[in-house]
Parts: C-alpha cells; sequence; structure tokens
C-alpha cells in the first residue's frame, strides 16, 4: 500500500503536446448542449494487458501524433467577445499526463480493487477562477506489476460525451499502431445550431433547471459497483422478452427494478440518456466532436413488474423522433441566451446511460488485442444515482455480453449488490465499496 492507504503512485506530471503547431487563432466555439454539460466531468478507464508494443515511452509519442487530429483537447477554455458562450482556443497548451503505477498484476486489480481504488486511476482538477491556463482533459497511465496498463481519460464533459471519448481513445489505438484513424473526428458545431423561429418545448429539461439538488443529496455517501454479464445470461433474459428487444431494455429494467424495491419510496419513472448521432434524419459521423446526447423520461411501474418495464423502454428508445432532439436544443439556446446559468443534467433523479453502441472494444493498442475491460463515470451526478450500460467485448460471440455500472446511495447499493433477481444471472461483480 502507499501512503495515505492508496494503492496507486502518481510519480509525475507533465504535458504532451501535439507532433504540429496549430494555425494561430484557431478556435472551436461549444455547441448548445456542450454549455449544458458545464456542471459534469467525465471519466474512463481502459484497461490493456501487456504487449511488446505497450510501453510508457511509446503511448506518450502516438499521442502526440493522436492530438494533432484533436486540436480542441490541447486548448484551453475562453469566453468570446460578447461573454456570452465557451470557446476553445486551439493554443498547443496539450493534455496534462500522469504516470502513476501499482504493484497489482492487472488481474489482481480487476479481482480485489474497490470502487474507491478505481478511482485512483483517473487524475482530474475542476476548473480554477482562470479557464485560459486549465487543462480539459487529463490522462493518466498507470502500469500494473505485469506491465499491464490502465489508461485513465478525464475531461469536462462540455468537450466531450463518452461516445467522443470512446473514440478518441480508440484514434490513439490507431495511431499507436500505425494506423488510419478509422473514425477520424469532425469538428462542426454547426451541425447543432438551433433552427430559426423556433418554439421550443422540453419538459424534463424544464423540471431539472427548476430542481436544485438537495442538501442531503450532494452529502450522501455513494457507492458503486460493476456487474459483467456474459451472453449466456444476457441470452437468457431476452428469451422472456419480445424478439426486438435488446440487451439495454433487459438489463435497465432489471437494476430499474431492483432500486426501486431498494428505495423507501418506489420509484415511477426513469430518465433515459441516449446517442443521438445516428438517428438523425441527416446522421452525424461517428466521430461528431463534442455532446450528442439526449435526455428522457420513460413512466414505469414498479407493480407490473420487470418484463412491462423491459418493453416500455424498448418502446420508448425506438420511439424517440429527431423532433424531440431539436426542441431540447433550441430549449438549452433559448434559455442560455437569457442568462440563465448550466443546471444538473444527470440526476438528480435515477439516470440510466445507454453506451452499448459505443466502440470501447475496439480500442486496441495493439492489432487484434481488445482492452481487457473498460469502465465510465459521470461527475457532478448526485441524486438517486445512475446506471451505466456498455459492451462488454468485442468478440462476435460476445456481442450480447454487457457490462452494468451503478452509482448509488450506499444504503440502496449494498441492497442492490444483494438482490437475488440480479445474482440469479451469475453476473461477475467487480470494483464494488463506497467512493
Amino acid at each position: 500500500m502507499t501512503a495515505g492507504g492508496k494503492r496507486v503512485t502518481a510519480y509525475a506530471k507533465s504535458s504532451v503536446v501535439s507532433t504540429k503547431p496549430v494555425r494561430p487563432g484557431k478556435t472551436y466555439p461549444l455547441s448548445e448542449l456542450d454549455h449544458a454539460m458545464e456542471r459534469h466531468s467525465l471519466h474512463m478507464v481502459f484497461y490493456y494487458r501487456s504487449g511488446s508494443k505497450l510501453e510508457r515511452a511509446r503511448l506518450k509519442e502516438s499521442m502526440s501524433e493522436l492530438l494533432w487530429y484533436f486540436p480542441a483537447t490541447t486548448g484551453r477554455m475562453n469566453w468570446d467577445e460578447g461573454g456570452k458562450r465557451w470557446v476553445v482556443k486551439c493554443n498547443d497548451a496539450g493534455v496534462r499526463v500522469v504516470d502513476a503505477r501499482t504493484e497489482a498484476t492487472l488481474d489482481e486489480w480487476i479481482a480485489t480493487a474497490t470502487a474507491a481504488e478505481e478511482r485512483e486511476l483517473v487524475h482530474w482538477e475542476p476548473m480554477g477562477n482562470d479557464s485560459s491556463i486549465w487543462s480539459t482533459f487529463y490522462v493518466q497511465i498507470t502500469e500494473f506489476k505485469d506491465k499491464g496498463f490502465a489508461i485513465g481519460l478525464s475531461c469536462t464533459h462540455m468537450h466531450s460525451d463518452p461516445t467522443c471519448a470512446t473514440l478518441l481513445i480508440k484514434a490513439w489505438g490507431d495511431c499507436h499502431r500505425r494506423a488510419a484513424i478509422a473514425n477520424p473526428p469532425f469538428f462542426h458545431p454547426p451541425a447543432l445550431i438551433p433552427r430559426p423561429n423556433a418554439n421550443p418545448s422540453a419538459p424534463l429539461l424544464s423540471i431539472k433547471s427548476s430542481t436544485a439538488t438537495t442538501t442531503s443529496a450532494a452529502g450522501s455517501i455513494f457507492s458503486a459497483a460493476t456487474f459483467r454479464f456474459p451472453t449466456a445470461a444476457v441470452r437468457s433474459l431476452l428469451a422472456d422478452l419480445p424478439p426486438d428487444s435488446t440487451p439495454f431494455d433487459a438489463l435497465a429494467a432489471l437494476f430499474w427494478l431492483s432500486i426501486s424495491r431498494a428505495n423507501s419510496t418506489s420509484l415511477s419513472s426513469l430518465t433515459l440518456v441516449t446517442d443521438f448521432r445516428k438517428r438523425m434524419y441527416a446522421p452525424l459521423p461517428h466521430g461528431f466532436y463534442g455532446n450528442a446526447a439526449h435526455f428522457s423520461s420513460v413512466e414505469l411501474d414498479p407493480a407490473a413488474g420487470w418484463a412491462s418495464a423491459a418493453n416500455s423502454i424498448g418502446r420508448h428508445v425506438a420511439g424517440l423522433e429527431e423532433e424531440e432532439y431539436w426542441s431540447a436544443i433550441e430549449w438549452l439556446a433559448a434559455r442560455r441566451i437569457s442568462g440563465a446559468g448550466a443546471f444538473q443534467m444527470y440526476g438528480p433523479e435515477l439516470t440510466c446511460l445507454k453506451l452499448d453502441h459505443v466502440m470501447a472494444y475496439a480500442a486496441e493498442m495493439e492489432e487484434g488485442v481488445s482492452p481487457a475491460h473498460v469502465s465510465c463515470w459521470i461527475g457532478g451526478a448526485e441524486g438517486n444515482g445512475i446506471i451505466t450500460v456498455l459492451p462488454a467485448s468485442a468478440a462476435a460471440e460476445e456481442k450480447e455480453a454487457r457490462t452494468v455500472e451503478v452509482v448509488l446511495p450506499a444504503e440502496v447499493a449494498e441492497k442492490v449488490c444483494k438482490d437475488e433477481e440480479i445474482l440469479r444471472h451469475r453476473p461477475t461483480v467487480i470494483f464494488s465499496g463506497k467512493i
């Protein structure tokens, strides 16, 4: 154990800059959805087993090459001349990198690390008084005893949603393998400029903007846990649902019902966060840089049971329409122009992130070798908690396998981790405990 009881020792901090300078004066304005995420941060950890090309120096070298394609990540935040919009000044300031190590092997870590210890694999510093010197991206490279690595990415959610962050790491892997970037970044915030003469309506966001996080919620102790469901378990769940049901429908309903049972008051709804890049009439490229997440609410009845909840979630997601995305963007724009500040997007109500589309296990640092595990969590999400559904494997025969991460009030998390309806599907539970 290191000083202070930590299992990870951070021993150096530096900045990695692009191999080529950015054109002077280059800026990148944030979109309305980007501005809406001001109160949140994003954190991801990609675990890699040891390999002949997996070395700290080479990772930094390939990161420098990567950053030339992503100039917005190396810039610093500034207000525009009117003081109303965040703009990234692409000034080659670089990405902050923390070097760290641990005495555990990768497999020992995954088998024994608590939720709090996994948080040691990311470094994050909130914005200070001077945003122009604040690094919006931090990367921590932690070496395990067996020469495996954990790459921990932290960034402001204003810059990136989980899809975007995943593709950044995937592009890093492409650069590291000396391959062409398969999903190059698409820097075009005007793609989500509000339509003229709009009369937007966003009931859920309106409620969120007027709901302050309670003092008790903000001061609560939270716990986290990660459940890894193999393909066989997910297929067993889907066997009891209509043919067009998805693993997300089944697992979101399973955990919503468990959390509802664990709460002192029954839950009657679930906020869903879905990516709309490919759901537009003119789809955005996979590499669209920034936020493309839509928040919506589905009403559920705990008494109706799991299958009913899964069917309701599936119908809700399938029925989302482009007009809803635009209306939310335009409502946020009107609110920002009026001078209103950012509010809590994730929470305080129970929120479920649909991330099983992300290409997390395609982020290969060595050809044909996928990450051993990928984790993701959101900062600034106090309240009833968050459920995150991620893929669990890149293998074709494991396409239904899923990882479910929960961050919940500690007393609720303890009950969920012992829930018989969840445990009878035999998930592997890792990274659990208070955070």
